[in-house]
């Protein structure tokens, strides 16, 4: 399913993390493993300090030729992978290396950003996933028990187009690695949205509306010839995704992109940012 996978690499540990995932996958399934390291360099500083700019590709050049060779003693991967190492901001650099290799996939660590409270606010993570041609893999730290495959699938479905293609898609995973699928469906709080008084009939009324949706999602699935278990909660969605994620360890959340192309990164919304923030497993983003 992923056989060409891009992965943003600069020898931080979260792109150290997204590298052994597809790695590890790649080697399970086959295809091509693409490294690709961003050297950016601005006109302001280029005529400060020129040489930096060899410099930095000298980096960029070791730690992919690096890291190459360490696939290769432990994965046994060799011609499966190249490295590219290009001139750019990292997230135009990755979107367009997987516009040109036609890839399946962009894996990327959080780059680093502590706690990611500014995820939406212009980071290499927001603007990949808002202009992504692919699918995108967001791996925050390594995992001790990798093993290129993802047993416990968790996704957030709303009954929308995006929910129903990240269903489809970790349906897809599911048959693949063998995996389970838990669906998940929140029902908003509306009364500390409207500062109405949530009646039993109200409350019933909601809960109908679930089973209806998580209805959907089972006759998705029986189509792809999948089963799935049916999970309500009632919350914020971000923060009841990230705790039934944790707390039943799924490994991978998989879900849509909610029409975020298109809109800016600062109306992105909380869901996306508190999900990626604080899930304990990768995030696996459906375009």
């Amino acid at each position: 399913m992923y056989n060409s996978i891009i992965v943003g690499y600069d020898e931080s540990l979260s792109s150290k993390a997204a590298l052994k995932e597809a790695s590890l996958r790649i080697k399970r399934l086959g295809g091509k493993l693409t490294l690709v390291h961003s050297v950016f360099f601005d006109q302001e500083e280029f005529a400060i300090l020129p040489e930096q700019m060899e410099k930095r590709f000298e980096f960029g050049t070791r730690v992919c030729l690096d890291a190459k060779k360490d696939l290769h003693n432990e994965f046994g991967l060799n011609g499966s992978v190249d490295s590219l190492v290009c001139e750019g901001e990292p997230p135009e650099v990755l979107i367009e290396i997987a516009r040109e290799k036609h890839a399946d996939l962009i894996a990327l660590g959080t780059y680093g950003r502590k706690g990611l409270k500014r995820l939406l606010m212009g980071s290499v993570t927001s603007q990949v996933i808002l202009n992504s041609p692919c699918d995108v893999l967001v791996v925050k730290k390594p995992c001790s028990k990798c093993a290129g495959a993802y047993q416990s699938l968790l996704v957030p479905f709303d009954g929308s187009e995006t929910s129903r293609k990240a269903l489809v898609r970790a349906c897809e995973l599911s048959k693949i690695d063998n995996s389970e699928i838990s669906v998940l469906y929140v029902i908003p709080r509306y009364e500390e949205m409207m500062d109405f008084f949530k009646t039993e009939t109200i409350t019933k009324s909601l809960f109908q509306e679930a089973e209806k949706i998580t209805d959907q999602a089972k006759e998705i699935a029986g189509l792809q010839k999948v089963q799935i278990k049916a999970v309500v909660q009632e919350g914020h969605s971000g923060d009841k995704i990230v705790e039934i994620a944790n707390t039943f360890k799924h490994d991978l959340i998989v879900m849509g992109t909610h029409g975020w192309r298109g809109m800016n990164k600062a109306l992105l919304g909380s869901t996306a940012e508190r999900i990626i923030a604080n899930a304990s497993c990768p995030i696996l983003i459906v375009r």
